[in-house]
């Protein structure tokens, strides 16, 4: 295992092991069994492009040539912000076969996450479109490569480095496979270690639970770095049925829809905003979307009034989906009653996921109680990447992950979540820490104290508010944003209104009383 890493004990990695959950599959080498298996049957539909499995399987190859060719070696950390193109997924594979270990970084990110990523997980280059969305990577990454040290390659996703194949040792399936990143509960995201083993039993066993098969099509419409799209089950999901992934530039309606008529699409899976734009267009598009069997809707919470639209919308069926890049996953399922899949999560999706819901002692709490929730599992983590402290307090002394998440369970054994334990907001499924963005805005010369809170939205459940106490003129939104962008945050972290306030309501220990102050600015209007 990779040093920094905290591995499963040995007794649960054979118990894993015994009962067929862990394979001792790399992630490499289960793509050359793809290949094998369905030969010219398209595996990847970028734009224009159909990548069949024998060639993404020998597009690999020639990647992982062409990184050892440029000194990459086993070990090897590599930072990875791309957009949806099919490069993404042939440059993973050919790092799973090399032994590097991808460092996943959404588009969204900037100079302070990025500089972030390549300093806690040790990276030795990145790897960036030459433009994407009007913006130019190529000057962010090196920008990071001149204040970080170890940062030796700077790769351009249209200009891999290419070799004639090579002869690789296989990498250990129980060692680091790829770095998902965390929600940020803390003020920027930490590394998740997610294994060859874990993470081929995650997407086997999702795409079992939702029967695929050769003939699915799964749309890829989320950025492919988060875990729902990416193996949930995702495209490593299609690929393990021998479907094939279709990726989606833009989560806007007529674009995908355009997609879904032309790719006889079969699944796909997208987050509450991205749902209430969808449900808004499908009424004035004249596209043939019959195909769709099923839209997974997770890493938000959905209301029950939106989720009882879709299936009449989209004449498909509805899965609710909770997960963590962590790990734990709960899906509903295709059998469960109509009240079950509109207002709840669904159960886990394995039988060897261990739960507990927990009150603040660290109690159970009963059936129908909310409380903590508490998981260990064959693919839910032991231990964030180089985080000891971290970890001390994230993780019982038995080995269970401390979520954060609030949950109760129904006596039929599904689960609801009702919100987070921790200081973040949920803005669409974008996991912003008030803390981090709190820090920023006091950086503003007017600005003397500041406090970010949630206020509700129908759309995206949740924005961002900053609440300041002023030090003479009080800024103005428009200024306030601008200030985090020259700071390097990521535009989905900037608070969406601004109130200006004397006084913080404060706890009986001095601490700012959050929830009064967010329950204030709730029941006020406007915003400035």
């Amino acid at each position: 295992m990779l040093q920094g890493c905290v591995p499963w004990p040995d007794q649960d990695a054979a118990r894993f092991t015994d009962a067929g959950y862990w394979r001792g599959e790399t992630l490499g080498a289960l793509l050359r069994d793809w290949a094998a298996r369905h030969g010219d049957r398209t595996a990847l539909v970028c734009g224009d492009r159909r990548i069949s499995y024998q060639r993404l399987d020998a597009w690999a190859d020639r990647l992982a040539a062409g990184l050892r060719a440029q000194g990459i070696r086993s070990g090897d950390r590599i930072v990875v912000q791309l957009p949806n193109v099919a490069e993404f997924v042939a440059l993973c594979f050919a790092m799973f076969r090399l032994g590097a270990l991808p460092v996943f970084a959404l588009p969204a990110y900037r100079a302070n996450e990025i500089r972030h990523l390549c300093e806690l997980s040790g990276a030795i280059g990145i790897v960036v479109p030459r433009e994407h969305a009007d913006y130019d990577y190529v000057a962010l990454a090196k920008e990071i490569a001149g204040v970080v040290p170890a940062i030796e390659h700077v790769f351009v996703a249209d200009s891999l480095p290419e070799a004639d194949p090579v002869a690789l040792p296989e990498p250990d399936p129980r060692d680091v496979a790829f770095f998902l990143l965390s929600g940020g509960t803390t003020a920027l995201p930490k590394l998740i270690p997610r294994t060859h083993d874990d993470y081929a039993y995650q997407t086997r066993i999702t795409a079992e639970i939702n029967e695929l098969g050769p003939d699915s099509v799964y749309l890829t419409v989320l950025p492919i770095e988060f875990n729902f799209p990416w193996g949930c089950p995702g495209i490593i999901g299609v690929f393990q049925a021998g479907g094939t992934a279709v990726m989606a530039l833009t989560p806007e309606p007529e674009p995908c829809f355009e997609l879904i008529e032309r790719e006889r699409v079969t699944i796909t899976s997208v987050v509450p905003t991205i749902t209430h734009l969808w449900l808004e267009a499908v009424p004035h598009s004249n596209r043939d979307m019959s195909s769709l069997e099923i839209i997974q809707i997770g890493s938000a919470k959905l209301h029950p009034e939106v989720a009882a639209r879709v299936q009449p919308a989209f004449g498909c069926r509805l899965q609710q989906v909770f997960g963590m890049a962590e790990g734990l996953l709960t899906f509903t399922r295709a059998d469960d009653p109509e009240d079950v899949v509109l207002t709840t999560q669904g159960r886990p999706v394995s039988p060897a996921d261990e739960i507990r819901v927990v009150d603040e002692s660290g109690n159970d709490v009963p059936v129908g109680v909310a409380g903590e929730l508490l998981t260990r599992g064959p693919y839910t983590l032991r231990g964030y990447y180089n985080a000891p402290e971290h970890n001390a307090k994230a993780f019982t002394s038995d080995g269970f992950y401390r979520s954060g998440d609030l949950v109760r369970f129904t006596e039929s054994g599904h689960m609801v979540v009702e919100g987070r334990v921790k200081d973040v907001i949920n803005r669409g499924g974008d996991k912003i820490s008030a803390t981090e963005v709190e820090a920023h805005l006091t950086a503003h010369p007017n600005v003397a104290q500041a406090a970010v809170v949630a206020v509700p939205d129908l759309v995206l459940g949740e924005k961002t508010c900053a609440v300041i106490i002023p030090d003479g003129a009080a800024p103005k939104l428009p200024q306030l944003r601008k200030l985090l962008r020259e700071r390097g945050l990521a535009d989905y972290k900037l608070p969406d209104r601004v109130e200006v306030v004397e006084s913080f309501p404060l706890t009986g220990l001095g601490k700012v009383d959050k929830k009064s102050l967010a329950a204030t600015i709730a029941g006020g209007s406007g915003g400035r």
